[in-house]
């Protein structure tokens, strides 16, 4: 479809595919989080993708972030200025009404790793190492991962990986509530296209709901139910919800139009 710098991109059966490619080890770099906010925008606004998907190319998902872009920082307000720009792609990306799914293979470390906790849905091979050691350079991480990875894992395991560096396996990662499933390295991206080949099945309009719904549980749940309410009674006027109600009624396949 597009070939960025630092991404290239492409799309298959409704499914976006977003490639990270900066050798050697798709480390994070602030012209990557420009790209991907473009890809992002684009997939968002192209109706013929349903799912996205983030992988990296070669040997890892993404190992960290861009070192070399941390000796050219001048001052505290710079790096600030970084954290920032990649807290607001990640955020879009949470918030995103198209589910985002990532391959995770080798490993994601670092900024890698807040990438793939920005994402819906974590796929990872078995023996991938999933972790944020910042606090081994003396720093802490920056693109939210102290505030996503506590929900994920709990606050006393997220405190222990932030404390020691130390990353888990990806089949530890499993356990932990870090990623969905393990595979076999080779097999994280076929089975990724798999689940994401699935929830393409989905309406549209149901999938954005959910998604958006399942954001809010993180608030109140008395505002999180009102609104699941809401979008209840919207999305059963939609052309979908006729479709698959006749559907199940009739014991056949929902043919869903995203209207």
């Amino acid at each position: 479809m597009s070939t960025y710098e630092y991404l290239s991109t492409s799309k298959e059966n409704k499914i976006g595919y977003i490639t990270l490619q900066h050798a050697p080890a798709n480390a994070l770099c602030q012209p990557m989080f420009v790209e991907l906010d473009d890809v992002l925008t684009t997939f968002e606004n192209d109706e013929e993708v349903k799912v996205i998907i983030v992988h990296g190319e070669g040997r890892f998902f993404a190992a960290g972030a861009d070192i070399k872009e941390f000796t050219q920082g001048k001052d505290g307000a710079t790096f600030q200025e970084m954290a920032e720009r990649g807290q607001r792609v990640f955020d879009k990306m949470e918030a995103y009404p198209k589910p985002i799914l990532a391959a995770i293979h080798g490993a994601a470390l670092g900024g890698g790793l807040e990438l793939a906790m920005a994402c819906h849905i974590r796929y990872v091979g078995e023996q991938t190492k999933l972790g944020l050691p910042e606090l081994q350079l003396g720093l802490v991480p920056g693109f939210a991962g102290t505030q996503r990875l506590p929900k994920l894992v709990g606050k006393s395991k997220a405190t222990e990986m932030l404390l020691t560096s130390d990353p888990v396996s990806g089949k530890e990662a499993v356990q932990l509530g870090l990623a969905d499933a393990a595979f076999e390295e080779e097999q994280v991206l076929e089975e990724t296209k798999a689940l994401a080949e699935k929830i393409a099945q989905k309406g549209a309009i149901a999938v954005a709901f959910a998604l958006e719904l399942i954001q809010l549980s993180d608030g109140s749940p008395e505002e999180g139910a009102k609104e699941e309410a809401k979008r209840f009674g919207e999305v059963s006027q939609t052309e979908d919800a006729r479709e698959g109600i006749d559907a199940f009624l009739n014991k056949r396949k929902p043919a869903f139009n995203n209207r």
